[in-house]
């Protein structure tokens, strides 16, 4: 049979729909496909139940709501008056240093988010309580970087800490303002494990939702308090974009009036317990740092 016989007897063929083919649901091609979709685990099934069906409805709860933001209302109004984040604009102008998060009770303890490779099917397990005396915060746990046997998951073995999204009333987005300083100042006392620091600013677009600032936090074991502050360790000029956990070419500073969160992760393939002890974390301006950013910026195009 010559080629433009078959050909024809080919685009004769009727069609098979996917439900006449009984393949099994795996191989059915979804209707759409979702750009930058959350995570799933390999082998659980779509969520794809409505959110207005999770919505539970409750008039206590709603009341109790309603109270607490009008609340938070009156003290943004209140506090607009006096002045930059309910300060006064001198104070505001001249401070050099400011201590962010602190830990000082379990209400601290709550505006604090756990994560590990467990959410994945791994075996890495991270907790968070209150230190002695309940002065500081204690960061515990085991890594473990054994991959989950999924069939698909090759790296495992990371435990993250990160900081809640502040909200004003309404549950509107609220940022830090950090643009009056220029480094990190933060009170620890680790056992030599090195750890990432991670910040999230203000996107613009929802593909950049993963979009996060990183740098790197060396501890020294021991019972000593150390002091990572502004002598040229963690200033915000060092700080990289990556993006999922890979590192960006086109890379521009930290956005310091639009931080939303910040983080520690540790991953650094020593299977073991390990511990993270936080007295506060802060934010100082060092006036000897003059950096603006530490990498090469590409420009498209440059002036010659």
């Amino acid at each position: 049979m010559s080629l433009p016989k078959m050909t024809r007897l080919l685009s004769r063929r009727p069609l098979v729909s996917i439900q006449q083919q009984q393949l099994p649901p795996s191989t059915l091609v979804p209707g759409r496909t979702l750009i930058q979709s959350e995570y799933r685990r390999p082998g659980k099934p779509r969520d794809n139940e409505p959110p207005w069906q999770k919505i539970k409805f409750d008039l206590s709860k709603g009341l109790e709501g309603v109270k607490k933001h009008f609340t938070l209302l009156k003290n943004e109004l209140t506090g607009r008056w006096v002045g930059p984040e309910g300060k006064p604009i001198i104070e505001h102008m001249l401070e050099q240093n400011r201590v962010v998060w602190e830990f000082r009770g379990p209400e601290s303890l709550q505006q604090w988010t756990l994560s590990s490779d467990r959410e994945i099917g791994g075996q890495s397990e991270i907790y968070m309580e209150l230190g002695r005396n309940s002065t500081t915060c204690l960061l515990y746990g085991t890594l473990c970087s054994t991959p989950p046997r999924d069939g698909e998951t090759r790296y495992s073995g990371y435990c993250t800490a990160r900081s809640k999204q502040p909200l004003a009333s309404f549950d509107r987005k609220k940022h830090h303002d950090w643009s009056s300083f220029n480094c990190l100042h933060l009170r620890i006392r680790g056992d030599g494990r090195p750890w990432m620091v991670n910040i999230a600013t203000e996107t613009y677009f929802s593909h950049q939702k993963d979009d996060i600032y990183n740098y790197f936090m060396y501890t020294r074991g021991g019972p000593y308090w150390q002091d990572v502050k502004a002598s040229g360790i963690i200033p915000f000029s060092k700080f990289f974009l990556t993006h999922r956990g890979r590192i960006q070419d086109d890379q521009h500073p930290l956005w310091l009036d639009k931080i939303n969160t910040i983080g520690f992760t540790l991953g650094d393939n020593a299977d073991g317990p390990f511990q993270l002890e936080i007295d506060f974390i802060g934010v100082c301006k060092d006036y000897a740092h003059t950096e603006e950013f530490a990498y090469e910026k590409y420009k498209r195009n440059p002036e010659v």
